[in-house]
């Protein structure tokens, strides 16, 4: 690294959503400036900035992580998973089916971290209690109070994603 904070791209290379990338910013900086920097990524969101809220909340190799304080070079030659790799529009992860169908978001400014740590728990535990539930997304703060209706949304898609 030069003293300007010019970082060779070939140093951090991770996988983000199932494809290698390797973004041009400096080690030290935070993977959210990457994602939502020059991976042109919207999902992550700054909110606090002290993983206080959780808007900012990633997977990286399955587990929730706070982008908004984790250096870059953190995640080299990991599986980072943001809230555009969960599904598309025209197929939908049943986490974000179940969010629209109960309109368990008002702003959805905290959805995407909210939706990520859903993710990782359901993968961990595939029918989850309500404790579970909060327990997992007790880092997440709603400003909406929304908080019933993201519960039932996450308890609906465990449901629903329970083999037939």
């Amino acid at each position: 690294m030069d003293p300007h904070g010019a970082h060779d791209p070939g140093m951090t290379r991770f996988t983000l959503n199932g494809t290698e990338v390797a973004p041009s910013i400096a080690a030290d900086a935070p993977l959210l400036a990457a994602l939502r920097g020059p991976l042109g990524l919207s999902g992550p969101r700054f909110g606090c900035g002290e993983e206080q809220c959780g808007a900012c909340v990633v997977l990286v190799d399955g587990t929730p992580a706070f982008a908004c304080t984790m250096p870059v070079a953190a995640v080299t030659g990991k599986c980072v998973e943001t809230v555009e790799g969960l599904g598309t529009p025209e197929a939908p992860h049943p986490l974000q089916r179940a969010f629209l169908e109960l309109q368990a978001g008002q702003c959805g400014y905290c959805l995407s971290g909210i939706l990520m740590a859903a993710a990782a728990l359901l993968r961990r535990v595939p029918q989850p209690s309500a404790a579970q539930v909060k327990e997992a997304l007790d880092p997440h703060l709603c400003r909406c109070g929304s908080h019933n209706r993201i519960l039932r949304a996450v308890l609906r898609a465990a449901e629903e994603m329970q083999p037939a």
